[in-house]
Parts: C-alpha cells; structure tokens; sequence
C-alpha cells in the first residue's frame, strides 16, 4: 500500500516509520517548554531527522491527563513559524497534531502533509472537510472521556470505523488514512497493556496503524520509573508494536528507537 499525503507517499509494510514528537509546549508531559521557541524547535526537529525521524509531529497543544486547553490562536502561534520554517530548509514529511480544525487549515496552508487528530475527525466538525481538500494524510486517533469498556479493543475499533466512515464522507481517500489506538487517551493501564497484547486485532480495519507509547504511564507504572527513565519501557512497547504489526511508531527518542525498530524490522519484516 502506498500512503499518501499530499505530495509526499510512503510504502506501508517496507519497514517501520519513525514520527518523532516536536512539542512546542510549556506544559507537555514529558518535554514541556525544552523546545518553545522557533529557534529550538527547528533546531530539535533537525536532530531528529538526523536520528532517522521519517516524520515530525509539530504539537501546540499539549494532551496530557489534565492538560490545560490553549484558544486556538495560540496553538496557531505557536505551530505555524516552525512548520513554514521546516518545510522551507527540509523535505521531511510534517504532521500537525492538533484537534482544531481552523489549527489544521492554517498548518497544511503553511505546508504539513499530515493532520494528526487525537479525536478521530470525531471533535471538531469541520476537520474532515479541511484534510479532504488539501488531500492530507490523516491519524484517526481513538479517544474517550470515560474509561469504561466491555471490551476495550472491540470498542476501539468501532470507533474507528465511524472516524472512517466521517473521512470518507468527506472525500477523503483510503490510501490517505492511518489509525491509532489511542495508547493512555480514556484507558486504565489494563485497558493499555490488553491493547499492546492485541494490536494485531486493528488490521481488520486495512489501513496503517500509528503507535504512541513513548514515555507514557503505562511504563512509568509498570516499572515505577519517572518520565525521564522510561527509554527501555519504551523500547519493549516499539518492538512488540511492530511485531504485532504497527507501521509507524510515534516517538521522543528518535536515535534509539530507530535503532529498535531497525532490529525488529530485519527479524520481522523478512
């Protein structure tokens, strides 16, 4: 399958694609206010290509548990300079992680290729229409307010088909999806940790799958370790990804996690 992004494709299932995260945040989980300004930020996301980064995931908004909502000129503030800016001096895929559809616009029409929606198309109604017109790749992410589920992975998927359903609605293409189970969005660490154990349930949905674990609290829980120690967590949740067969693998530490999925690409992807 060849995804595509506006002028921009990747051939799913060659190997593993590494989205490196580009927080331009003061209040982020793990980095919060390391890269704010247009200066650092340039300066990170050009590090992480450098480290094998396919993709940078420019956010200005932070989504961790009791985060504090920005008005969406500020996310615009914050998001724009740096994707105008790399998209300038660099040939890298961008992404905009932003639930906002007016966020999305402004930063496809400064050049992102990809629309990162932590709801799934599902908050914002005019979302769908924004990615369909510029021909945009798309995570379809699943999320939740209440962490109650008969069947977690069964309920994921369900909602992932509806943030299909509305994409396609919209005139957005298959070959322009990719969904994301959600890893610490609306779930306890058991519903995380059954998730991880079945990713492979999600290829029932025939699109690529996304996967975000780097440093979250599963790990920080499971192995009582702050979000500073969690790189060898990480690691584990990466490699059992892609054996299960994730495609892209939404991370901080690019040099290292590239590493990973390069070993379990060479024994996996054979």
């Amino acid at each position: 399958m060849i995804l595509k992004c506006r002028d921009k494709t990747l051939e799913i299932g060659k190997r593993t694609y590494i989205m490196g995260i580009l927080n331009m945040t003061p209040d982020s989980f793990s980095d919060g206010g390391k890269y704010n300004t247009l200066e650092k930020g340039i300066e990170r996301a050009l590090q992480m290509i450098e480290e094998g980064a396919d993709i940078i995931d420019v956010g200005g908004e932070s989504t961790r548990p009791g985060y504090t909502p920005v008005d969406e000129e500020e996310e615009i503030r914050r998001v724009i300079p740096v994707i105008e800016r790399l998209s300038k001096i660099s040939d890298v895929i961008i992404s905009v992680d932003t639930m906002k559809a007016n966020v999305a616009l402004r930063a496809l029409e400064a050049g992102a290729h990809i629309v990162n929606d932590v709801w799934g198309l599902q908050r914002d109604p005019k979302m769908a229409e924004v990615v369909a017109k510029y021909k945009a790749g798309v995570v379809m992410m699943h999320n939740s307010n209440v962490a109650e589920y008969g069947d977690v992975v069964k309920s994921i998927i369900e909602f992932l088909k509806k943030s299909i359903e509305i994409a396609e609605k919209a005139g957005i293409e298959r070959n322009q999806m990719i969904v994301d189970p959600g890893i610490g969005f609306g779930k306890t660490l058991e519903h995380n940790l059954e998730v991880m154990n079945r990713l492979e349930e999600l290829k029932v949905l025939g699109l690529p799958v996304l996967l975000g674990t780097s440093r979250k609290s599963m790990i920080g829980k499971v192995l009582n370790v702050d979000v500073e120690d969690r790189l060898e967590g990480t690691a584990a949740t990466v490699a059992v990804g892609i054996v299960k067969g994730v495609d892209i693998i939404r991370v901080h530490d690019v040099k290292e996690m590239s590493r990973v999925a390069k070993m379990t690409d060479a024994m996996v992807r054979r």
